[in-house]
């Protein structure tokens, strides 16, 4: 699907008999949209369509568990940030118990990113690296959520 960024790529697939989404990933460029292969793959996009014009949108949507039990921890502690706020890897490892390192590892495997928004979190210096890049297309897509969000630091 086309996003104000670029465009996102959505995944899905039957779990335990129930359809879920499984991977939301973003695209710094898109040649060419489809059109969503299925009810939930359809009601994603509106969803997201809906994040781009109300940033405060809550999404509802189903999601396979996936990820280790500490990025479970990490993501979960992500989802608690609130629009237009932001942490630091730093505060963020404090938070979970662990590394900023390990904290930025987790992010980069986020597979839910806008759902789980790991953009809102930040180096101490600066705006940081996103989805395991220090800089490039995906750290653009980072700096244009935190502006829809209006994001600041405290």
């Amino acid at each position: 699907m086309r996003a104000p960024f670029g465009g996102l790529r959505i995944r899905t697939e039957i779990v335990d008999a129930s359809l879920m989404i499984t991977q939301i990933q973003y695209l710094s460029h898109l040649d060419k949209t489809s059109r969503p292969l299925n009810e939930l793959a359809k009601d994603a996009k509106e969803q997201i369509e809906t994040y781009f014009d109300d940033p405060y949108f809550l999404f509802d949507l189903p999601m396979k568990t996936q990820g280790s039990t500490f990025q479970q921890r990490v993501w979960s502690s992500i989802e608690s940030i609130p629009v237009g706020k932001t942490m630091t890897y730093g505060e963020l490892a404090n938070q979970v118990k662990s590394s900023p390192r390990a904290v930025g590892g987790a992010c980069a495997a986020n597979y839910y990113p806008l759902i789980i928004p790991c953009h809102r979190v930040l180096s101490k210096a600066g705006v940081g690296g996103f989805m395991g890049e220090a800089n490039g297309p995906y750290l653009r897509i980072k700096q244009w959520l935190l502006r829809h969000e209006n994001a600041i630091r405290d």
